[in-house]
């Protein structure tokens, strides 16, 4: 039988290098793994010989010039890969490896079918990376636009027990339920953003272009006469907007700006998601989602072997809402001093009694991730149902709104408009 050369990452995390005899690379990456290790690589034995350094060196620079044009010099953007094409790379990975493919040929295979530059240029250099001596967590730290800390400490995870395929399997789940959610919350603010900015530009409209041509019949008609006061009213806001519109776009401009501003600062970031967080209609949706993201990612990682501290800390610096997160990192100093999560999770007074009881139960029982699935499945189906709640509840809502104010500015034009033809007909 051939042999083939190969590396490995034991069941500790540790490389390890040697020679095996097999049918084919599928073979001997197969026995490694029943042997309880992760192959990186698998090649044949004595294949040719072994090219010197200078000769790596130019050949790595002839590989840059074809690509770059200019050698090691990047131009444009750095590389990066979206949220849809992680899913589908993630869920490809794990496949190839679970097929028993080593990682390195796993990486060119998928660099090879990539359509999109910034998923090729990415999992080249990964590729590079690997055949370079790093590990696979390291190669994708490198891109931190592309792999985040949770997706880089999962994969750590996955080296360390041997199985990749499981891990990355578990990330495009969670990927994916993760997408779902977030698509399904801003679905359902496609419906009133589209609505209000009708409203608002038909408003607009209304006051800027016809109130002032009905304002101009009513001087020529009425002349000294008081006009109804809803007459005045409007026509006094079309007044305002008329000849201070210039106030008006650089009030809203500062709103923007200082929100910007705002939004880079900590208390500026907490203040804006408290607020979010207790809107009226958003708030409690906005709640569950953030409990149900908090639950997922915690589940995952800790039911990945990432210790409870390391996820508790991933878990804050990816949770997107700063009151979520001054919350998690309560919890975590609590933990670090050899605290439950329970206790400390009630006492930031953010989370609801029944996920802090399923936590309570999941710490006691030593079944702690799987609860925290279980309350993230919980939550997904109650945003859910609340996005379709307040999607049915909005839809009259903003129709009854828009109604009311080009009802009323209607009225208000045809109030003297009655008058005139009432002292007509006299």
């Amino acid at each position: 039988m051939p042999l083939f050369e190969y590396s490995a990452m034991d069941s500790n995390g540790n490389p390890k290098k040697g020679k095996m005899e097999g049918s084919s690379e599928k073979d001997v990456a197969a026995k490694l793994k029943a042997d309880g290790m992760f192959p990186t690589s698998v090649k044949p034995a004595g294949g040719g010989k072994k090219k010197k350094a200078s000769d790596k060196a130019g050949a790595v620079k002839k590989q840059g010039a074809k690509k770059g044009g200019l050698g090691s010099i990047q131009i444009g953007p750095p590389p990066n890969i979206n949220h849809k094409e992680l899913v589908v790379l993630t869920r490809q990975m794990a496949i190839l490896l679970d097929a028993g493919l080593p990682l390195i040929r796993s990486l060119r295979t998928l660099e090879k079918q990539a359509k999109s530059p910034g998923v090729k240029r990415v999992l080249g250099e990964s590729a590079d990376a690997v055949e370079g001596g790093s590990t696979f967590s390291e190669a994708l730290a490198a891109h931190p636009k592309s792999f985040d800390k949770l997706y880089v400490n999962m994969v750590r995870a996955g080296e360390a027990a041997g199985a990749m395929e499981i891990i990355l399997d578990r990330l495009a789940l969670f990927k994916e339920k993760a997408a779902r959610i977030a698509g399904k919350v801003k679905s359902a603010m496609i419906y009133p953003t589209v609505v209000l900015t009708i409203a608002l530009s038909i408003t607009v409209g209304l006051m800027l272009i016809i109130v002032p041509k009905f304002q101009k019949i009513f001087a020529d008609l009425l002349g000294d006469k008081p006009l109804p006061g809803l007459t005045q009213f409007v026509i006094g806001i079309s007044d305002a907007m008329q000849h201070n519109y210039i106030q008006i776009g650089f009030g809203l401009g500062s709103f923007f700006v200082g929100y910007v501003i705002l939004s880079k600062f900590e208390k500026g970031r907490y203040f804006i998601d408290w607020a979010k967080y207790n809107a009226p209609l958003l708030g409690p949706i906005i709640s569950k989602s953030s409990i149900g993201k908090f639950s997922r990612t915690l589940g995952t990682l800790m039911g990945s072997g990432v210790a409870v501290l390391n996820a508790l800390q991933i878990v804050t610096e990816t949770s997107g809402n700063e009151v979520v997160a001054r919350g998690i990192r309560a919890v975590h100093d609590a933990v670090k001093e050899g605290e439950g999560m329970a206790v400390p999770l009630a006492a930031t007074k953010i989370f609801p009694e029944m996920v802090i009881s399923m936590i309570e139960v999941g710490e006691e029982t030593g079944k702690l991730p799987e609860m925290l699935t279980k309350v993230a499945d919980t939550y997904d189906e109650e945003v859910d149902n609340a996005v379709e709640g307040l999607t049915s509840m909005i839809e009259p809502i903003m129709i009854v709104g828009l109604a009311v104010v080009v009802g009323t500015i209607v009225i208000a034009l045809f109030m003297p408009l009655i008058s005139i033809v009432e002292n007509m007909g006299g």
